[in-house]
């Protein structure tokens, strides 16, 4: 049996915290990872209700892509749902550990699960961010690669909608560009509107990012950048790549008996409403 210490020293040699932004709060949110370890949970987020099931499943480490304790808390007043939560992970002894930006710029972490999702080929970094300090290979934010369909900007919209199953998603397309073809593609997982020059400059046809604002759209359109924002979600992703990237490492390494379960809540706060009918 392993203890959580263990794992986050492995997965740290994947997703270095040194790479991750330098406003970002990564790494280990609360608890005690040197428990010995026995049921894994992976989770995009970790909220009261993500807590809730773990509880339920017998838990006892939450491996997460957001950092739970991303603002301090100004009290430990457990009126506060957030505040509640911390000491239901407290009192059943539930670590918590987050991967941020790090897994976002990691090579093989969550921008190229999203551009394997999505189909993308030959892809490369869409923000350059120096080189890993373990490897020394050339990482970046996002992916940006060749997309093989044939799809108008609203067939390519449609497309993403499906595929990443959500009830609606915002397309942002100049009038002008309403039959171009999409042949290549960026994404960001998250909030990624500060990097729309950078795939406008490297030829992009469409870039998927969420969290998209009415200014940038607009400069978005002057550019001629097809945006599709499927939201934030999108990023559940991790939820499977990373239950799957653990079981990799236990076929490696004798001794890492630990069950590892997937997050079956959706933590998604927004309901789209087409035609008074609520949709998520």
């Amino acid at each position: 049996m392993i203890n959580g210490t263990t794992l986050i020293q492995r997965f740290e040699r994947f997703a270095s915290p040194q790479l991750a932004e330098k406003w970002d709060h990564v790494g280990l949110q609360v608890g005690n990872p040197d428990q010995p370890l026995r049921r894994l949970m992976t989770s995009l987020d970790v909220r009261p209700e993500t807590v809730a099931e773990a509880i339920d499943q017998q838990v006892d480490f939450i491996f997460a892509h957001h950092p739970v304790m991303f603002h301090p808390a100004q009290n430990l007043d457990t009126r506060n749902p957030q505040n509640q939560m911390y000491a239901d992970l407290l009192a059943h002894h539930i670590t918590v550990y987050a991967a941020h930006t790090n897994l976002d710029t990691a090579n093989g972490g969550m921008n190229d699960w999203l551009a394997a999702k999505m189909g993308l080929t030959n892809c490369q970094p869409l923000v350059p961010a120096g080189t890993d300090p373990i490897t020394g290979a050339p990482v970046g934010m996002g992916r940006i690669g060749n997309f093989n369909g044939q799809m108008t900007p609203r067939e390519f919209a449609d497309y993403c909608r499906r595929l990443f199953g959500v009830a609606g998603l915002r397309l942002i397309n100049h009038p002008d560009d309403g039959r171009k073809e999409i042949h290549r593609v960026a994404v960001l997982g998250g909030a990624g509107q500060d990097f729309y020059a950078d795939a406008v400059r490297m030829g992009a046809d469409a870039y998927v990012t969420g969290d998209v604002s009415y200014h940038f759209a607009h400069d978005m359109l002057a550019n001629h950048l097809t945006v599709v924002d499927p939201g934030h979600h999108i990023e559940a992703v991790c939820e499977h790549q990373l239950a799957e990237l653990f079981r990799s490492w236990q076929a490696e390494n004798d001794g890492w008996d630990f069950e590892i379960v997937e997050n079956q809540l959706n933590t998604d706060p927004f309901t789209f409403v087409v035609d008074g009918k609520e949709n998520q």
